[in-house]
């Protein structure tokens, strides 16, 4: 009777964990996972490359190729963009415009680039 109980306990649980696995992508975006455990981002233009923090409309190789000795790119702006591309699935032009928009909403200017002041005056 026992090897019946755990047999049968065993089958549901191969099901269960099937079932998981074959949904992971419904689910898997929603653990909380810590940046520690991922790698510390790079610190030079050429390792933003690396890092995939490029594309045709943002392109760092000009940086490469001229021997920039600058730091790269903004630390904080790179791992909020890193996170929204986990999170949101996103390629890295798509990240850095909702990055983009959530600074600009935290500084009052919308997403046009004009600020939400009411006492703005623009002249044209």
């Amino acid at each position: 009777m026992a090897g019946y109980l755990l047999y049968t306990i065993l089958f549901c649980f191969l099901v269960f964990a099937t079932a998981l696995y074959l949904t992971r992508d419904r689910w898997v975006h929603r653990i909380p996972v810590p940046d520690y455990i991922y790698h510390r981002l790079p610190s030079t233009f050429a390792g933003d490359v690396e890092g995939g923090l490029t594309s045709n409309d943002f392109d760092l190789t000009g940086n490469i190729i001229s021997g920039d000795s600058r730091a790269g790119l903004d630390e904080q702006g790179k791992t909020e963009v890193k996170k929204i591309m986990r999170s949101k699935r996103v390629n890295f032009d798509e990240a850095r415009r909702i990055f983009m928009e959530r600074r600009f909403a935290k500084n009052n200017i919308g997403p046009d680039g004009l600020p939400r002041d009411p006492k703005f005056v623009s002249f044209s």
